[in-house]
């Protein structure tokens, strides 16, 4: 099959989603946790099972917490207090942005190594790059619209997804290494369709089975875990999307450039 024939349509689907999620960071930016923020927060369990979650300035104590809990009729319990100082939680922003910085530079140098190619290195980081903002696009549009917050488990499960992403994405690539050996006189165009059409029904069927399990998470999992499952199941379809239909594409675009130019 020609997948490549539909390239334009690929980088049209990006293009739009990503143009929605720069919109969404830009304009929305994120609803942080105290984790980034820093603050207390206290969860309150009732005696009917009804949670409810507040949230305090960071010199709040848990005495305090207590001495309110008691004051209310229904006498709630504490289930989580939890605090997190200023300087703190910059600290973890700070140390979030140099691991995903990490990440993608440590993808880039190992892909380019591997394949002896700075061309299929710089394709895989922009694909997964493509990944990381459609996340954080989501996460932006879910903070405006119904107050869902960023916090260190979503770091986690973006750091996941990367992870995700580029082993796919490497799937397909040595299939076109190894093509190239064999089918060396074909065009870039021709050699990426073969291995995809001999690759996608496997990346499909393997990332199929993730979602199921992540979608009945969601569905089934406790409220702690909801948007961590949430933000890996954004990642894992976008990531699934991305290894053929972004990181191929712009490695046989590149590729015909090069030859134009020349």
């Amino acid at each position: 099959m020609d997948w490549m024939k539909f390239r334009p349509i690929y980088f049209a689907i990006s293009g739009v989603a990503l143009a929605f999620s720069v919109y969404a960071i830009v304009m929305w930016q994120f609803k942080l946790s105290i984790d980034f923020s820093g603050g207390t927060v206290v969860e309150y369990k009732f005696p009917d099972g009804n949670i409810k979650i507040e949230k305090y300035g960071s010199d709040f104590t848990e005495s305090k917490a207590r001495e309110y809990s008691q004051s209310l009729p229904e006498k709630p319990e504490i289930i989580r207090f939890e605090t997190v100082g200023p300087t703190f939680s910059q600290e973890i922003l700070k140390k979030t942005y140099i691991a995903l910085g990490i990440a993608a530079g440590w993808i880039l140098v190992w892909v380019a190594w591997q394949f002896k190619s700075l061309q299929f290195g710089i394709s895989a980081v922009l694909a997964t790059l493509h990944d990381t903002v459609i996340i954080l696009g989501t996460f932006a549009a879910l903070g405006h619209f119904i107050g869902v917050e960023v916090d260190i488990l979503f770091v986690t499960a973006a750091l996941t997804v990367l992870a995700f992403s580029v082993h796919d994405t490497i799937v397909v690539y040595d299939r076109i290494r190894e093509t190239m050996k064999k089918h060396g006189g074909s065009s870039m165009k021709e050699i990426a369709n073969r291995a995809l059409s001999e690759t996608i029904v496997r990346s499909l069927n393997n990332s199929l089975t993730i979602i199921f399990m992540l979608v009945a998470l969601f569905l089934m999992g406790g409220q702690t875990i909801k948007w961590f499952v949430a933000a890996l199941l954004v990642g894992t379809i976008s990531g699934t999307y991305s290894s053929p239909f972004v990181a191929v594409p712009l490695l046989v675009t590149w590729e015909e450039l090069k030859k134009k130019l020349k």
